[in-house]
């Protein structure tokens, strides 16, 4: 039996754009053992996968390079055919390194890639020429020369959608107000001002992570707008993800939730604050849309991720993005 180990240690949003790569190799191989390696935390993004032999986690909250050697050994006594890296850092390049597999797959930018097998660009740009995160990461399977499958895929369970299924008896929005990083994220003074907009006959629901329940709670208690209800931290990623599938429309800045609705195929407007759509990280659900400054600004985008504040000191990239811009993408 054919058995790949794909490797993705990063964030929850680059957890799920390597879905695709799982869904490309499971449509070709379809008896194929396929293990994931990721951070420990998401593997509950994977939980109950229909195809997914094991999920393996790297603790990197204590013991990092502990568990780097441990992880290494595991690998390398697995044997797998195939080892995927989507990583560009060292850590993961080592272990692929050492895997002991015939084909070993990853990105040039890694510093263990003399000891892949194959090896693929991975180039991010603001001007228009860089892929889209789902076909770098594709690239790096081309070797195979199966059909590629571009979409990212979720796999919520039946209980995923019983716990939501009484917020879905009234028309709804979701707005995912928070971001790890400050200018990545629209002003909560902007995200009021826009609820204050919203038809009332429309409830909002404010999702996010636990470490979001202050800000969904400050943005839900200075609206006017009857129905907003604060929800961050009360579902698991997938719940949340099957309450965003439904919704009328999805407002998120360039974080996670953008991806749990590509995942979802659910509707999604994402604003784009000091990164740009460019970078190839946008929306892929059908019905999507990228909000941003119509200013041209200079400073614009000022890195590949985001920062703590904004180092003009003006935040021109957020504060110039009109309510009336997200209103449009509001179905009628």
């Amino acid at each position: 039996m054919v058995s790949f180990l794909i490797i993705q240690t990063a964030s929850i949003g680059d957890a799920i754009l390597v879905t695709p790569v799982m869904e490309t190799l499971h449509a070709a191989f379809p008896d194929a053992k396929i293990d994931l390696l990721v951070k420990q935390g998401h593997e509950v993004l994977f939980e109950g996968h229909p195809f997914l032999h094991k999920i393996i986690t790297w603790d990197k909250s204590s013991g990092k390079y502990l568990q780097l050697i441990r992880l290494t050994h595991l690998i390398r006594s697995s044997r797998y055919q195939h080892v995927v890296n989507v990583q560009r850092f060292g850590s993961t390049g080592l272990i692929t390194a050492c895997s002991g597999s015939r084909f070993r797959s990853g990105f040039t930018k890694n510093p263990f890639s003399i000891f892949f097998t194959h090896r693929a660009e991975h180039i991010i740009s603001a001007d228009g020429n860089s892929l889209h995160e789902v076909d770098r990461n594709l690239s790096l399977i081309a070797y195979l020369k199966i059909t590629s499958l571009r979409k990212p895929k979720l796999y919520p369970s039946s209980s995923d959608e019983a716990m939501v299924a009484r917020y879905k008896q009234v028309p709804y929005l979701c707005i995912a107000p928070a971001s790890l990083w400050f200018t990545k994220q629209f002003p909560a003074a902007q995200w009021v001002g826009f609820l204050n907009e919203i038809p009332e006959s429309l409830t909002v629901y404010l999702i996010g992570a636990e470490a979001d329940k202050a800000l969904c709670e400050h943005i839900a208690g200075m609206t006017k707008h009857p129905s907003v209800i604060p929800l961050a931290g009360k579902f698991t990623l997938l719940q949340t993800a099957v309450l965003m599938k439904d919704a009328r429309m999805n407002f998120v800045n360039d974080s996670a939730p953008q991806h749990l609705a590509s995942a979802m195929d659910a509707p999604v407007s994402t604003i784009f604050c000091s990164t740009v759509p460019s970078f190839g990280f946008g929306p892929l659900s059908r019905d999507s849309f990228v909000i941003e400054t119509v200013e041209p600004l200079t400073c614009r985008p000022c890195g590949l991720h985001g920062h703590n504040e904004c180092p003009e000191r003006h935040f021109k990239c957020a504060v110039t993005i009109q309510i009336e811009q997200l209103l449009e993408r509001i179905p009628v």
